[in-house]
């Protein structure tokens, strides 16, 4: 079997994807623009090729690659990155070199696009806010009159995280809005407030998933962002019933088969007019690659085992009865700014928390906005523990 993964080297954890393939006696064919010289040792050797483009952002250059690759090492059966930002560039690949193992180009607006996702959902029957477009300004007064007024979410129809989102409170907000963004295709919708809970898991071939898990987010990452707000999660040591039922129920309204997920959801904290009360689960946009940054390692050690592995055996349709091998944890990401002054030292976070340590480290500069400058993520056996230890992170002199 030929496995082309795109972009492998980024973020750096994913040669763990390409060896867990390797293991399971699939060819590894990687496509980056490093020179192979600079390519982390293990990631050399989880591959058995490598092409270099100057760009992955010449389609022609990876194109070439992928020949070259089929020319060399036969039918290609799988092109994945397991990255949201070449999710169409792989869907494209997949259609040229007629690769039916994942969605094809035709197919892909359909996991990018928000207005065709809220489409699915409500074809499904799964909960989530009011949704239109944002065209003039009477139309948009119009849609926040008839659910439930301000404030509003307006975002792009295909964007990833919270780059160019904006809450409307009133409509000094919506003038300034209009006068200047409007330079996007937006969509508008209902603001929900809850926390932001994450259904990630592992598809097989039959929309079924392997192995479920779920994290439980700030109300906004957008807040996170804007008003330089210290960010902190945790993957649950339990799946919450309610989320499953709607995971699963998303994997299959949306056909999804080899994949790992990351569908976003929200909890609500306060009841939405037409979309459920306190404690009930409502649709936000689904996310068809793994979580971003650590998440997937934090999973592996909240639940004891190994999700690169799980999926490289869905690849290989080599499913174990169980993977688990030991408890389940709260694990628990929080991080600090450079900009801000904490009342508890670096020395004193870890002289507290190092037993039960398991990821310390500074993250790279490009994630600096989103995920903090210095981050700490450790195990722990319940929520008083979990806020106990945000609050110890996160105190400010």
């Amino acid at each position: 079997m030929n496995f082309v993964f795109i972009s492998p080297n980024f973020p750096h954890t994913y040669w763990l994807f390409c060896d867990r393939l390797k293991r399971n006696g699939i060819n590894v064919l990687g496509v980056a623009d490093t020179p192979y010289d600079f390519l982390d040792y293990n990631l050399k050797s989880s591959l058995n090729g490598y092409y270099k483009v100057n760009s992955l952002e010449n389609y022609g250059e990876v194109y070439s690659a992928v020949k070259y690759f089929e020319d060399n090492f036969g039918k290609i059966d799988y092109i994945e990155s397991n990255n949201e930002y070449w999710l169409e560039q792989d869907a494209r690949l997949r259609s040229e070199f007629n690769v039916q193992s994942g969605i094809q180009f035709d197919q892909i607006k359909n996991w990018k696009q928000k207005s065709l996702m809220k489409k699915i959902y409500l074809d499904a029957g799964i909960p989530t806010a009011a949704q239109g477009f944002v065209t003039t300004k009477d139309e948009v007064l119009d849609f926040i009159a008839k659910n439930g007024g301000y404030p509003v979410i307006i975002k792009p129809d295909i964007g990833v995280g919270a780059f160019d989102t904006f809450k409307i409170e009133n409509e000094e907000q919506l003038d300034n809005f209009f006068k200047n963004n409007f330079g996007n295709k937006y969509v508008i919708e209902q603001f929900i407030e809850g926390n932001v809970c994450s259904y990630d898991a592992i598809v097989d071939s039959n929309s079924v998933p392997v192995f479920e898990s779920m994290t439980v987010f700030p109300p906004s990452i957008a807040d996170i962002v804007n008003k330089g707000l210290d960010l902190h999660y945790y993957v649950s040591p339990v799946m919450d019933e309610k989320l499953s039922v709607l995971g699963r129920k998303t994997i299959k309204a949306f056909n999804v088969k080899n994949r790992y997920v990351h569908l976003e959801f929200f909890k609500l904290t306060k009841p939405c007019k037409n979309v459920g009360n306190v404690g009930d689960f409502a649709a936000l946009e689904v996310n068809m690659r793994p979580a971003g940054g650590y998440t997937p390692d934090m999973i592996n050690f909240a639940h004891s085992l190994d999700t690169y592995q799980i999926w490289a055996d869905v690849m290989a349709d080599n499913i174990k009865e169980s993977y688990q091998n030991g408890k389940d944890y709260y694990c628990v990401y929080a991080s600090r700014k450079n900009e801000y002054q904490y009342i508890h030292s670096h020395d004193e976070v870890i002289n507290n928390y190092g037993k039960n340590m398991v990821m310390c480290e500074r993250m790279p500069e490009l994630m600096w906005d989103t995920m903090g400058c210095q981050m700490y993520t450790v195990l722990l056996n319940d929520i008083n523990e979990v806020n106990e230890f945000i609050n110890f992170v996160h105190s400010r002199v």
